[in-house]
């Protein structure tokens, strides 16, 4: 069935089948696209043959299998990975199974732009919660600088470059109020888990 849905995909560039049947179709074409990349990079004839032949002995289609190799590899070759992409398209009207189209990404085209990882979003959080309880401990132990201002005119701009201060702080607070919501949250699932093994 892989095979089948490979010469199809090959061959038409974009097919629409159920979304399972596409996830698992993503890492067998996948897999035989970094053999044509293999086979297009190879300087020896015999090395080139061998990544043929591995490619038709999963997809068993020469025809399929050439159009890949000849026509299709160069666009992958400065591409790592991320060959073909995957549009869930709703459910289908006979049994409501969900329907996807599964296609081969161009060459030219540039993907989605990188989204930061979730890790270093957490720990930018934990630093900055850090950065919170810190912060009051060294306020509290300096003497404030008590300067009456030497005409009304500079009162409000001691009070604008105040503002933003305070306003910096707010988000650095929220994730600290995030962060131990979180931890009341655990230790609210951890209790009830004690309970019963006392029990």
């Amino acid at each position: 069935m892989m095979g089948n849905l490979a010469v199809a995909l090959i061959t038409h560039g974009r097919i629409q089948t159920t979304l399972t049947k596409a996830k698992a179709l993503r890492p067998f074409i996948e897999k035989i696209i970094t053999l044509a990349k293999k086979a297009e990079k190879a300087n020896d004839s015999a090395r080139k043959l061998h990544y043929r032949r591995l490619a038709i002995s999963r997809v068993r289609d020469k025809a399929a299998v050439a159009k890949l190799f000849d026509e299709r590899a160069s666009e992958f070759t400065e591409r790592a990975g991320g060959y073909t992409r995957i549009y869930k398209v709703g459910q289908r009207i006979g049994d409501a199974a969900e329907m996807a189209l599964i296609e081969l990404i161009d060459g030219n085209d540039e993907g989605y732009s990188k989204r930061p990882a979730k890790k270093a979003a957490k720990k930018a959080t934990k630093k900055a919660a850090k950065v919170e309880e810190e912060a009051p401990v060294a306020e509290e132990t300096e003497a404030p600088a008590t300067e009456a201002p030497a005409t009304e005119a500079e009162a409000p701009a001691a009070e604008v470059t105040e503002a933003p201060a305070a306003e910096e702080k707010k988000p650095v607070k929220k994730a600290a109020k995030k962060a131990a919501k979180k931890a009341a949250k655990k230790a609210v699932k951890k209790a009830p888990a004690k309970e019963e093994k006392d029990a």
